[in-house]
C-alpha cells in the first residue's frame, strides 16, 4: 500500500519536499482502484463465496457475514455443516474448483484454506474478476506470491490479505512516528516473536514449549481419516502421503514444509508488516539466516534472518533482523530495552521506537518524556473486513491489498529460503532468483501433484 503522509518536523533531516516526493512515489505503486461490481448503493449487499469454513475460515466468515453468503466450501463436511447453520441458503461444496463453475452467482471470494492451497483458490477468482480476501500468508512460496500479485494488478479488483493487526490504531501511530523522523533516520529494525512451534532440537525445548510436533521425521503410521474429511482434496497440490493425525485437525500442518512454512511466513505477515509499511520496503538486496541444521520435513522452532535493503527515496539503507522462538536481539538479551515477549524495535540516529500489536514507546523514555507527537494523519480504519467490503462496493483502496501483501509475502518466504539453503542470498527480484545460489530455486517454486496446476 502507499505510504501514508505524515507531518515532517522542521528539524527533520528529511525535507518536506523530499518526503512528499517519496510518498508520491510509493503511492504510485498501489494497484488501480477496483472495479465497482454492484453499483453505487452502499446498502446493496455483496454476494460472497467462502472457501475454507473452519478455524480461521470461521472467523473470516464472521467478519463478512453482514453480506450475502451464497457459497460455502471446505474439505471437511463438518465445517460446511456448521457454517450452513447460519447461512442455510448457501450452496455447499467440498472442492473449490467446482465452486468456480458457478462464478456468476458471486461477486467476491474469501479464501481461508491451508497455506499450500491459498494461491490455487485465489488465482481463479482473480482471473474471473472477483474481489478477493485471502488469509495470510498470501501464498505457499515466492513464485506463487509473484503470480498472485501480478494477477491482482491485471484484475483491478479489491483485494486484502488477512493481516488484521494492520487495521489497529497502534500500527498507524508508529508509522507516523517513523515517517515523521521522530527518532531520526532508521538504519536497523529488529523483529522478534516468542512462538516456538516446529522442530525442536532438544527434548527439553520440546517439553518447555509443549509442541506436539517435535523431534520427528515424517510419520509412517497411517491413521483413519476422520469422517467427513476429504484427505485427497486437503492435500491438493502437495505431495501425496497417507493421512496421520499429526497434520490435522488444527494448525499442526503449518510446521511441515510440504504444507506450510512455519512461524517465519505465518507471524512474519503480522510483525514484519509494521516495518514494511513504515519504511516502504519491497525486495531485499540480501537475505541471510542462521539456526539449527535445517530439517528436511519440519520448519524450525527457533532461528533468525537478516535482510539488507537499499535506500528508498530519502530513507537510508536499512537492515531488518527477524528472531523467532528462543532467539532475541542483543539489546533485549543485555536488558537495554524492555523485554517484551514479542516486539518490533526501530533503531534511529536519535532514538528508538519499540512496538507490539497494541502499544508502543519511544526510547530512551527520559529523552522523549516531553516529546510532542506528530498529528495523526493516517485515517482510522473502518475495520479490516469492513474496508475490504467497502472497497468492493466503491472502488476505494484497501490497506493490505495484494500489491503490498505480495511483496511482504515474498520477503517472508525468502527468510525460509535462506535458512534452508544455508547461504547468504543475493536476490534479483526481476528474475526471481538468487544470483549466487541456484540451489535455492527448488525452494522458490515447486512441482505440483498430478491434477493440480496454477494457471
Amino acid at each position: 500500500m502507499p505510504a501514508p503522509l505524515s507531518i515532517v518536523p522542521s528539524n527533520s533531516p528529511v525535507s518536506r519536499r523530499t518526503f512528499l516526493q517519496t510518498s508520491a512515489a510509493a503511492a504510485s505503486a498501489v494497484i488501480a482502484a477496483p472495479a465497482i461490481v454492484r453499483g453505487t448503493n452502499l446498502n446493496e449487499k455483496l454476494n460472497i463465496a467462502i472457501i475454507g469454513c473452519g478455524g480461521r475460515g470461521a472467523a473470516n466468515l464472521g467478519g463478512v457475514s453482514s453480506e450475502n453468503i451464497v457459497a460455502l466450501c471446505d474439505v471437511n463436511d463438518a465445517a460446511v455443516a456448521a457454517a450452513s447453520q447460519k447461512h442455510p441458503n448457501a450452496r455447499k461444496f467440498s472442492d473449490f474448483r467446482k465452486l468456480f463453475d458457478h462464478a456468476g452467482e458471486f461477486d467476491a471470494v474469501v479464501v481461508s484454506t491451508c497455506e499450500h492451497t491459498h494461491a490455487f483458490a485465489t488465482l481463479p477468482a482473480l482471473k474471473l474478476g472477483k474481489h478477493v480476501y485471502c488469509e495470510k500468508p498470501l501464498s505457499y512460496n515466492v513464485y506463487e506470491a509473484r503470480v498472485i500479485r501480478e494477477a491482482a494488478a491485471k484484475a483491478k479488483v479489491a483485494t486484502q490479505m488477512g493481516t488484521q493487526i494492520h487495521a489497529e490504531d497502534n500500527y498507524r501511530r508508529v508509522v507516523e512516528l517513523v515517517q515523521s523522523g521522530a527518532v531520526g533516520p532508521i538504519r536497523e529494525v529488529h523483529v522478534w516473536v516468542s512462538r516456538a512451534w516446529g522442530w525442536q532440537t532438544t527434548e527439553e525445548d520440546a517439553k518447555k514449549h509443549g509442541d506436539i510436533v517435535t523431534l520427528r521425521d515424517r510419520p509412517t503410521e497411517t491413521h483413519q481419516v476422520p469422517a467427513g474429511l476429504n484427505w485427497d482434496l486437503w492435500l491438493g497440490p502437495a505431495p501425496e502421503r497417507p493421512f496421520n493425525n499429526t497434520y490435522v485437525p488444527g494448525p499442526k500442518w503449518y510446521r511441515w514444509w510440504d504444507f506450510g512454512n512455519g512461524t517465519m511466513s505465518d507471524l512474519g505477515s503480522h510483525w514484519i508488516d509494521l516495518p514494511f509499511w513504515a519504511l516502504n520496503l519491497k525486495a531485499p538486496l540480501t537475505i541471510e539466516a542462521k539456526g539449527p541444521t535445517p530439517h528436511p520435513e519440519l520448519a524450525p522452532a527457533s532461528m533468525e534472518v537478516k535482510y539488507e535493503y537499499a535506500s528508498r527515496g530519502a530513507m537510508p539503507p536499512v537492515t531488518l533482523q527477524w528472531y523467532q522462538g528462543t532467539n532475541r536481539p542483543a539489546r533485549w538479551i543485555a536488558g537495554e530495552i524492555p523485554q517484551w515477549n514479542d516486539g518490533v524495535l526501530f533503531v534511529g540516529d536519535n532514538g528508538m521506537i519499540l512496538s507490539d500489536y497494541f502499544k508502543h514507546t519511544l526510547l530512551p523514555e527520559k529523552k522523549f518524556a516531553d516529546f510532542a507527537r506528530p498529528e495523526a494523519t493516517i485515517p482510522k480504519s473502518k475495520g479490516h473486513y469492513a474496508e475490504w467490503i467497502h472497497a468492493c462496493k466503491t472502488g476505494a483502496p484497501t490497506t493490505c491489498n495484494f500489491e503490498y501483501a505480495g511483496w511482504l509475502t515474498e520477503a517472508n518466504h525468502l527468510g525460509n529460503v535462506a535458512f534452508r539453503t544455508g547461504k547468504k542470498l543475493e536476490w534479483d527480484p526481476e528474475l526471481l532468483k538468487a544470483r549466487n545460489a541456484p540451489e535455492a530455486d527448488r525452494f522458490l517454486k515447486r512441482e505440483y501433484r498430478k491434477g493440480w496446476t496454477l494457471a
